[in-house]
């Protein structure tokens, strides 16, 4: 049995973790460090978790206790720096789902994030935690950086390609769409429902902070061709989607494809491959990333939808401490409900992706 701390838990993705290390059965205790909310019972905060927990009291954030066996950090850009180190030294395990820790160069945090990285030796020390992908390896780590939620979805769709096609690989564009609540708990006048009802829009094009994170990890997988991403904002509050185009210069069978991500994914439970192009409400509330690919001569289309706030956040952050810790990586995760969808993937992909 475990005892976890949560560094920053009052936000949306906070509220996520405490739902799962609440029914999680190798979890004994969990306990909150915020800021501005020390002292407070944290049904104050989320009443609807009132019978989670018996008054469990947010700590305050620069107290935190060293007696936790693991610590998920939910802190904005650069304020994980603060505490990820001394943790590391203390021979803890830390889950970061911030962006702090995800780059693999300290050159590249600055230039994209306009942040001075204060422990940058940490930076190869990690293990960039997609989970669902076969060759994550969590051996003799103790840092997790938890990818973003458009990368995971992106990098669950293209990763399989790679070791195989990237030289026949012409281009790839990304085009993406997130749920409001990807911008955190803050009030923001242009995420008002009045604003953002009936309407979508396209935002930080060209400057979005998970490219080169998406980037380094298809890079290092031997990708090399032109890439574009853009991310729109969607009229809803949970979910990604994304809509991956691949330009080929030589047509590939189906056939091959089909048997590319049966393999990769035959032992990713939270992986489902789809004959048809996937619904955002499949996934909505659930740690699955929901994957459909059509082809067309030398044209592939990749479309994936996630829960921003769960495997692109809290459920998989869930994942890697089970895999951490050597747990079936289900645990905590799968509602009965789910349990018959996990056994049913089976029979997905064993099914044809259609053209």
């Amino acid at each position: 049995m475990h005892s976890i701390g949560i560094i920053g838990g009052t936000g949306y993705t906070g509220k996520k973790l405490i739902q799962f290390l609440s029914l999680h059965p190798f979890i004994k205790d969990f306990q909150i460090y915020a800021r501005n909310s020390t002292g407070v019972n944290l049904h104050e905060v989320f009443p609807d978790l009132d019978g989670y927990t018996d008054n469990l009291k947010i700590k305050d954030i620069n107290n935190i206790s060293c007696e936790h066996d693991l610590y998920f950090i939910t802190l904005s850009l650069g304020k994980a720096l603060e505490f990820v180190p001394g943790l590391i030294d203390d021979g803890k395990y830390v889950v970061d789902l911030g962006g702090d820790y995800r780059l693999d160069f300290e050159e590249l945090y600055i230039q994209w994030y306009k942040y001075t990285h204060t422990s940058s030796y940490l930076l190869n020390e990690k293990v960039y935690g997609l989970a669902d992908y076969p060759s994550t390896s969590y051996e003799d780590k103790k840092l997790i950086a938890n990818p973003g939620c458009y990368p995971t979805a992106i990098l669950l769709s293209l990763l399989p390609l790679l070791p195989e096609l990237a030289d026949k690989i012409l281009s790839v564009n990304c085009v993406a769409y997130s749920g409001t609540s990807g911008a955190g708990k803050s009030s923001r006048a242009d995420l008002l429902l009045s604003e953002m009802y009936g309407n979508v829009k396209a935002y930080n094009i060209n400057q979005h902070k998970h490219e080169p994170e998406i980037l380094q990890q298809l890079y290092k997988n031997g990708f090399h061709s032109p890439f574009s991403f853009i991310p729109h904002l969607l009229p809803a509050a949970r979910g990604i989607y994304t809509t991956s185009s691949i330009h080929l210069s030589e047509d590939i069978e189906m056939e091959e494809i089909n048997a590319v991500y049966k393999n990769v994914y035959q032992k990713a439970p939270f992986v489902r491959l789809r004959n048809n192009p996937p619904e955002l409400q499949w996934v909505i509330d659930t740690n699955f990333c929901d994957i459909n690919i059509s082809i067309s001569g030398k044209v592939l289309i990749i479309t994936a939808t996630i829960d921003n706030l769960i495997k692109g956040a809290a459920g998989q952050a869930i994942q890697n401490m089970n895999k951490l810790f050597g747990w079936n990586e289900t645990t905590g995760l799968l509602k009965p409900a789910d349990v018959s969808a996990s056994a049913g993937n089976k029979e997905l992909r064993n099914a044809s992706i259609h053209s």
